[in-house]
């Protein structure tokens, strides 16, 4: 201990000279207001950051809560309680269901259509209208007409007639919904009539053949914003001229992702024809955008993967869903 009170002695007025020196020299310079402002900017900068920080996350917190909250309203606004069970699941574009499944009744719903496919000798335009509704819960009834327009790229190659394609009328009915699952589950029936070109109405019969289209649905949602579904059934054409029957079996499979708090989405339907003499499936990446709380746009990109028929094509769906009041349930 006495050797160190010896040291302190020694070097402590050392010390308290050397510091009062430095602050004399300060003083004069002028310096420490400088160094106060430098220790003031820099403070404010990293208050500054540290609350934009803060600011951000805050936000991004909000957004989240937001997005969350909007999914839910969503949800609740087609799942509502108070009515019959129904759970929200997105539609493919290409070949759609006849009605929601799980429909409620008086829904309704018009389609308006337009595609083009390029089928190599020539180009094929398609236009139709479709109108589907709900006469009581959990069916849904559906009637279309087609029109198709050829027109030909090779002058060398036959191209066929324009004509009224087809009438459809169709029916579908949920026999399983689920909110526990998120699952729903329906069985439908679709007939189609198709006719003649128009340039042989005087020369043969009006109807040239007729489809029966018994088909089963399956749907799931996984979360609030993942959707799969799976469509399939055998077609069977009986063709009128011939008088011969040839079945063939389409399964469609299809996944999507629901933007949150919207009704928009993005996803791949995926269409496969099945028959004894070949396999040929097409991809349709597509995207559907609400244009208001009634009118919706569904746009379809055709990639075949089997090229020897036809080649890329384009279509676009537009929506229109009159507001409805379910019934509450008693």
């Amino acid at each position: 201990m006495g050797s160190l009170t010896r040291i302190f002695h020694i070097f402590a007025p050392k010390i308290l000279i050397t510091n009062t020196v430095i602050i004399n020299h300060i003083m004069k310079q002028k310096i420490l207001p400088k160094i106060m402002c430098l220790l003031v900017f820099f403070c404010f900068t990293i208050s500054t950051s540290l609350w934009a920080q803060v600011e951000e996350e805050a936000i991004e917190s909000s957004a989240e809560g937001l997005k969350f909250a909007r999914d839910s309203l969503y949800l609740a606004e087609v799942e509502n309680k108070q009515f019959k069970p129904k759970v929200l699941h997105a539609e493919p574009l290409y070949i759609d269901l006849i009605r929601d499944l799980g429909a409620r009744k008086g829904e309704r719903e018009w389609n308006v259509g337009f595609g083009l496919t390029d089928k190599k000798t020539f180009d094929r335009y398609t236009s139709f209208i479709e109108y589907e509704f709900a006469p009581v819960d959990r069916l849904g009834l559906e009637a279309e007409i087609t029109f198709e327009f050829y027109f030909p790229i090779e002058t060398n190659e036959p191209t066929p007639g324009s004509r009224l394609k087809s009438l459809k009328l169709a029916a579908q009915h949920s026999f399983w919904v689920s909110d526990r699952y998120k699952s729903s589950l329906a069985w439908g029936y679709l007939n189609e009539t198709e006719f003649i070109a128009f340039k042989e109405y005087r020369n043969k019969a009006f109807m040239e053949a007729n489809i029966f289209n018994p088909f089963l649905v399956g749907a799931k949602r996984w979360g609030n914003n993942f959707h799969t579904l799976l469509l399939g059934g055998p077609e069977m054409e009986w063709d009128l001229i011939e008088n011969t029957i040839h079945t063939h079996w389409q399964v469609n499979t299809n996944v999507h992702y629901m933007i949150p708090g919207t009704r928009n989405f993005i996803g791949l339907e995926v269409n496969k024809d099945i028959s004894a003499s070949e396999f040929r499936w097409t991809l349709r990446p597509q995207m559907r955008l609400s244009i208001t709380d009634d009118l919706l746009i569904g746009i379809v990109a055709g990639v075949p993967v089997n090229r020897e028929r036809e080649r890329m094509s384009s279509f676009m769906r537009l929506i229109y869903e009159p507001p409805h009041k379910p019934k509450k349930i008693i």
